[in-house]
């Protein structure tokens, strides 16, 4: 038996173990907000103590967290080292999650387990990837085969938020630096690029004033209007803008949140907008964020009694291709064709995540885990969100091989 079916027999055989712990780290909730995440980061650190594994905890300042708008940040560090002369290779899963919402027919933070299926908050996106990387490791540890390099866990707790206290903080504070990252995925497919993100947050200051009245008043409400006529106007020529990346296709800008007014017989004194730009990885974000902003200013410039504050809520770059990410998709391509039995594409995603910051700090990465073959079929932040069971076992082995591929002596 070669080391590679070993490795295969051995993921089979601690399956039921794999789904167990699973279903651990489901059952804590981290809700992102209100983002009181360290307590989770606390229990994984003693989960991983049973295979005579030290996680390093570092807890982010808790005056930086509250600032940040979340309530305490704890990421972890598990480091394996082996032989000399080898790469190190980091995998990076995030334990907050969106709040659960409504329609659930499974508890939210159960980890019930039915048809095959594990059902939870974050089964799919991304604490499924805690399972996978942990026993990912564990397999290619119980080989007893020579091993050169090194492996890093990375649990971090901020990637709804932005990664900035997550990953971030990590590479801010040198606590580490790997030489190749694979991030938690939600799909079969390789994730090598993904978009950028702006969100700002517009207010727009009137005058209140009597129903009765409205020529006493400022109307912020008309004012803000005029914004949103200003914002989906823009779609018809984001439209015209298009990607190179295989998987990213246009822009995108949408305004997800309007709060304002005192009451129905009141005008409007106050408006807030929250609003999201997208951006693909040919996009400049300097120069899209201050396009953004002279859109806003001039579609309310000049009215009488009205003025505008617009705070930037999150600025989050592109990841991007980097030299020696071929490697790492060439791996795991070959070996999700030995496990999956079909190609594993290697594409770009609309959406983005905290990996872009192992980008920004010049190592390659991807995102690859388990998940299912397109996103939508794993209810990824909607209700009773769902992992295929084989799907983390099939992961599982991809990831585990492609360890042995980069860190056999």
């Amino acid at each position: 038996m070669t080391s590679k079916d070993q490795l295969i027999a051995w993921i089979d055989a601690h399956f039921d173990d794999e789904v167990a712990l699973l279903q651990e780290v489901v059952r804590i909730p981290t809700d992102t907000p209100p983002g009181n995440n360290a307590p989770h980061a606390q229990a994984v650190a003693q989960m991983v103590e049973r295979y005579g594994w030290k996680a390093e905890q570092h807890a982010v300042p808790e005056q930086e967290v509250r600032a940040y708008g979340m309530q305490s940040i704890t990421n972890l560090i598990v480091r394996r080292p082996y032989g000399a002369g080898g790469p190190t290779v980091a995998l990076n899963a995030h334990g907050d999650v969106v709040p659960p919402g409504e329609g659930w027919t499974k508890p939210p933070y159960g980890g019930v387990i039915e048809d095959g299926y594990i059902y939870g908050r974050a089964a799919a996106v991304s604490k499924s990837d805690f399972a996978t990387y942990i026993y990912a490791v564990r397999a290619l540890e119980a080989l007893g085969v020579p091993l050169k390099g090194g492996v890093e866990l990375h649990f971090t707790y901020d990637e709804e938020f932005g990664g900035l206290l997550g990953p971030g903080y990590l590479l801010r504070e040198k606590l580490t630096r790997p030489d190749f990252v694979i991030a938690a995925g939600f799909s079969y497919s390789i994730v090598t690029a993904h978009n950028a993100c702006l969100q700002l947050e517009i207010t727009v200051n009137g005058k209140a004033g009597h129903g009765a009245m409205p020529e006493t008043a400022h109307d912020a409400l008309q004012a803000a209007t005029r914004i949103l006529n200003a914002i989906y106007g823009e779609l018809p020529e984001l439209k015209k803008i298009k990607s190179k990346v295989p998987g990213i296709d246009s822009p995108t800008m949408l305004v997800g949140r309007i709060d304002g007014g005192t009451n129905t017989n009141v005008v409007p004194g106050k408006v807030v907008l929250k609003m999201d730009r997208r951006m693909i990885p040919e996009e400049d974000p300097a120069e899209v964020e201050a396009h953004v902003r002279k859109l806003i200013e001039d579609a309310v410039h000049g009215l009488p009694g009205i003025s505008i504050e617009i705070r930037r809520l999150l600025l989050s770059h592109a990841l991007r291709p980097l030299p020696g990410q071929e490697q790492i998709v060439a791996s795991l391509q070959a070996n999700g064709r030995a496990i999956l039995g079909e190609e594993i594409p290697a594409l770009g995603t609309p959406l983005y995540a905290d990996a872009r910051l192992y980008g920004e700090a010049g190592i390659p990465a991807v995102l690859y885990g388990a998940g299912p073959r397109t996103v939508p079929l794993s209810n990824a932040k909607k209700s009773d969100e769902r992992l295929l069971l084989d799907d983390l076992r099939k992961a599982t082995k991809v990831v585990a091989l492609t360890l042995l591929d980069f860190l056999a002596a």
